[in-house]
């Protein structure tokens, strides 16, 4: 199985005790290659890039930054994937003047990164907006209809970045967030895109109620990457688990063997990244080390 790790590692981007003019000179020289080669070297050599990078690094997704990061990819046989951008975007919401600026700015970051031929590209359908409503306490049929309407201002905004793009639609893949799994699924089946399994966010209940089983099941040969972490079960009364997600593996309740398991019985093949800090992410490793070391062979 092929094991990575996110590039947004906090420590690393920006280094606490740390003076304002230290903290602003050290965004201002970030060596993204430098950072990449770093968890390389910690043990991950499937690495997902953060489009949100972009945000307060942009020097890191221009061309410059790119070849260095694609030359690394020679030296160390690296594979990529590419979360898309999701702070401050909002690609399902009524306003369309947003939706076009989001999905051009998504647009933007898959034209940067084509050199380095990311595997996937894993997005977030809904946006904020959609999220809080989905939490608000309405009638069910009142919150049907919005979701659905949340739903349908997402699919315009996949067709428009794959018409922008030209990629291949089973290269996106919609991550499971905070909105119905049932209509994420609906989306991918529409567009025939991929799926991103999140197990933390489906553990603490962001994607309705449904097991991670569950979503394995209904997403098949859609499934393209898998974000590993840990969080506490949602129950039977669908408690979600704010802030509780994105735990080292063993500080929840996910069943790490059985999830392997399962993975390994589909025969999937994408990376499976750690969302989590270096150190988590090695100790999450650990735990995979422990039970089931054949799957790191």
């Amino acid at each position: 199985m092929r094991f990575g790790i996110m590039t947004l590692q906090l420590q690393s981007l920006i280094p606490s005790d740390s003076s304002a003019e230290q903290v602003i000179s050290h965004l201002a020289g970030l060596d993204y290659a430098k950072l990449v080669r770093s968890l390389v070297e910690a043990g991950f050599k499937n690495i997902e890039i953060g489009g949100d990078m972009a945000l307060f690094f942009p020097h890191t997704l221009q061309a410059p930054s790119i070849e260095a990061l694609a030359a690394l990819q020679s030296e160390l046989d690296l594979t990529y994937s590419v979360h898309l951008p999701l702070w401050s975007l909002e690609p399902s919401t009524p306003y369309e003047p947003v939706r076009s600026a989001s999905v051009q700015v998504m647009a933007d970051i898959i034209r940067a990164t084509l050199p380095l031929e990311p595997e996937v590209y894993v997005m977030h359908a809904t946006g904020a907006l959609a999220a809080e409503f989905y939490r608000m306490t309405l009638p069910d049929m009142a919150k049907a209809m919005v979701v659905r309407q949340f739903q349908s201002y997402a699919e315009e905004s996949l067709a428009s970045l794959l018409k922008k793009t030209g990629i291949h639609s089973r290269r996106i893949a919609i991550e499971t967030i905070e909105f119905p799994f049932d209509l994420t699924l609906e989306l991918a089946e529409s567009l025939d895109l991929s799926i991103c399994l999140d197990t933390g966010h489906v553990l603490v209940g962001f994607s309705g109620p449904v097991t991670i089983d569950q979503v394995l099941d209904q997403s098949g040969s859609r499934l393209a990457e898998v974000h590993l972490h840990d969080g506490p079960w949602q129950g039977p009364e669908r408690k979600i688990g704010y802030g509780l997600d994105h735990k080292p593996l063993g500080m929840g309740d996910l069943d790490v063997g059985s999830l392997l398991d399962r993975l390994q019985a589909m025969a999937f093949d994408g990376p499976i990244i750690f969302e989590l800090q270096l150190h988590e992410a090695i100790q999450s490793l650990e735990v995979v080390r422990k039970l089931r070391p054949e799957y790191l062979a």
